[in-house]
């Protein structure tokens, strides 16, 4: 986008307002210039200085923006004031609401060519499309944004490249997720282009397929460097977003305390940023920290608090993925009827392209409760299906610790060589921690 047009656009344009105004070009030049001289600037060889456009543009009554680029006078700050509510609209968990205002932003700012909204509008759909679970849409959204912002330097493009990667993680695609956080990080690192909020941004969010692929040490390696990262941070939400991602390393190293401690921070400035959304999952990851330390009661309010929430912003990814916890929690209580009926209407929002890790959490849940009611058959079918969504995923912890629910059924079952064959399935992704990566691990920024 540049500040003004071409001279013979300019020229069109003064033509056109004189003619509507019944001006001559004597009149319209007077006092300062020459008709001569507004004659040249209307057939275009002439490139008019900004004192002399602000002439015309008083002369003829309009705005010298609207003179020189075509624009609406105020257009590009009425444009922010919009995305400004867009955003508001969306922390408050009316994704839909604010998908709506993102597209009409979206459209003004492509007939106007206002690159720096466009792109904003784009991550604003990408964003909405990534809370209502619609994850192609939200990949093609942030992949749009990537190309209006291929001039800005990578900063700028790392909440783009960031939506990606979540997009593909939440579709189950681990591994690609990961390297694109990991290979972005790397060319920050080694550039030195140790922007705060793009690092802890990218920290933050590589935690959690990091968890679920196995890759502990990354996980807590990530977490280091954004609880370092964040005193530098200017954006609140950002640093309660961090808080809640390395929650989960906290509670892998059995640090419940910190973990609670981390959580309760994020709970605080999401309520003061009234972000609805990131709230309930603190909610959600809260009762997760519950659940791993024994405290069923209190897991089951935490999550149904904030399936609450989430149901309520119409989340449909994320209200699958919690309540999926919380049939956990149910079945632990002694409520299996209940998780089992919750299990199977979750299933219905998730498939391998949406949710594969919840999905395969569900049916492995589904084979367990299956399992206690002595339904040997139903159980296999359950934990083979979970299987083949976590091979595709790359998840190997989950994988190892699913090929030991099943080989310990097949043995039970008097199938001993399928059930050899599932535990060194099992055992080959326990013994393979490399497999886990996709090479080295990025560099690190200078703390």
């Amino acid at each position: 986008m540049t500040d003004r047009d071409e001279p013979e656009v300019i020229g069109r344009r003064v033509q056109q307002l004189r003619a509507a105004r019944g001006l001559t070009q004597k009149q319209l030049a007077e006092p300062a210039y020459t008709p001569a001289y507004i004659s040249t600037l209307e057939a275009g060889r002439l490139r008019a200085s900004d004192e002399a456009l602000r002439h015309i543009a008083e002369r003829l009554g309009v705005a010298y923006e609207e003179l020189a680029t075509g624009r609406p006078a105020r257009l590009a700050t009425d444009l922010r004031l919009r995305l400004t509510e867009a955003q508001r609209t969306l922390a408050g968990g009316e994704a839909e609401r604010a998908a709506e205002l993102y597209a009409a932003l979206l459209a003004e700012a492509e007939r106007h060519d206002l690159v720096d909204v466009r792109a904003a509008a784009q991550l604003g759909l990408g964003e909405s499309a990534l809370d209502t679970g619609e994850l192609t849409d939200a990949r093609r959204y942030f992949e749009q944004a990537e190309k209006t912002l291929a001039d800005a330097p990578l900063p700028a493009r790392v909440p783009a490249l960031r939506g990606r990667a979540v997009s593909h993680y939440l579709a189950g695609e681990l591994r690609y997720a990961v390297y694109l956080l990991e290979s972005t990080l790397d060319e920050l690192n080694r550039g030195g282009l140790h922007d705060p909020d793009a690092l802890l941004l990218l920290y933050a969010s590589i935690i959690g397929p990091y968890m679920d692929m196995g890759a502990h040490a990354r996980a807590a390696q990530a977490a280091e460097l954004a609880l370092a990262l964040a005193p530098q941070s200017g954006d609140p939400a950002l640093v309660a977003r961090m808080h809640r991602s390395v929650a989960r390393t906290l509670l892998a190293e059995g640090r419940i305390a910190e973990a609670d401690a981390s959580l309760a921070k994020a709970s605080e400035l999401y309520r003061t940023l009234q972000i609805r959304t990131e709230l309930a999952n603190c909610h959600w990851m809260r009762g997760y920290v519950c659940a791993q330390n024994g405290e069923l009661e209190r897991a089951e309010a935490e999550l149904r608090q904030a399936l609450e929430m989430l149901t309520a912003k119409r989340a449909a990814l994320y209200s699958s993925q919690v309540a999926v916890e919380l049939a956990d929690v149910l079945h632990r209580r002694g409520k299996s009827e209940q998780a089992a009926a919750l299990l199977h209407d979750t299933l219905n929002d998730l498939n391998s392209e949406r949710g594969a890790l919840h999905s395969a959490a569900a049916h492995r849940l589904l084979g367990i409760i299956a399992e206690d009611a002595r339904d040997t058959e139903t159980a296999e079918e359950h934990y083979v299906r979970a299987l083949s969504l976590l091979e595709r995923a790359g998840a190997a912890g989950d994988l190892a610790d699913l090929c030991r629910l099943l080989g310990d059924l097949l043995r039970r079952t008097g199938r001993v060589e399928a059930a050899l064959d599932a535990y060194r399935t099992g055992l080959g992704h326990r013994t393979a921690p490399g497999t886990t990566t996709l090479g080295p691990a990025p560099a690190q920024p200078p703390l």
